[in-house]
């Protein structure tokens, strides 16, 4: 019995290790991937659904009150005045006043709605024809 290996045996129990190493490498290759995008792909997954609850949302019908809220009290102010900052530099229209109430039908309302007028956007592709239309009666109840 040897207690030493020879230079050779020596050299051949090095090879079947590092061929061991290399082979358990290669296998933990795709475990080290998945736990890398897993995490990744949970969060694309997260994002498509609240993407999808998200029209689910925008396709129920909105009050014209939340509407007028969140796309045109930023410019027309909440009380439809045009008395904001910003309405002073883009020259927004005052719903209140009668005169223009008068002037002005219903179906150009709803034309400047949907594809915008001046600086004002166009919400066609964002409000259904039922939301611009709740929108121009909620403007009309403006009128003094």
């Amino acid at each position: 019995m040897r207690l030493f290996k020879s230079r050779h045996e020596r050299d051949e129990t090095q090879d079947d290790s590092h061929e061991r190493r290399i082979g358990l490498v290669k296998r933990s290759i795709p475990v080290l991937i998945a736990l890398l995008l897993g995490p990744i792909a949970m969060v694309a997954l997260d994002n498509r659904r609240a993407v999808i609850r998200q029209d689910n949302v925008s396709r129920r019908q909105r009050s014209p009150d939340d509407i007028y809220a969140k796309q045109c009290a930023t410019c027309h102010g909440k009380d439809g005045r045009a008395k904001t900052l910003k309405s002073k530099f883009i020259h927004a229209r005052n719903f209140t006043d009668a005169q223009w109430q008068e002037s002005v039908s219903d179906e150009r309302l709803v034309n400047s709605i949907t594809n915008g007028k001046g600086k004002m956007p166009a919400w066609g592709k964002k409000l259904s024809e039922a939301e611009i239309n709740s929108l121009v009666k909620y403007v009309r109840s403006f009128k003094k």
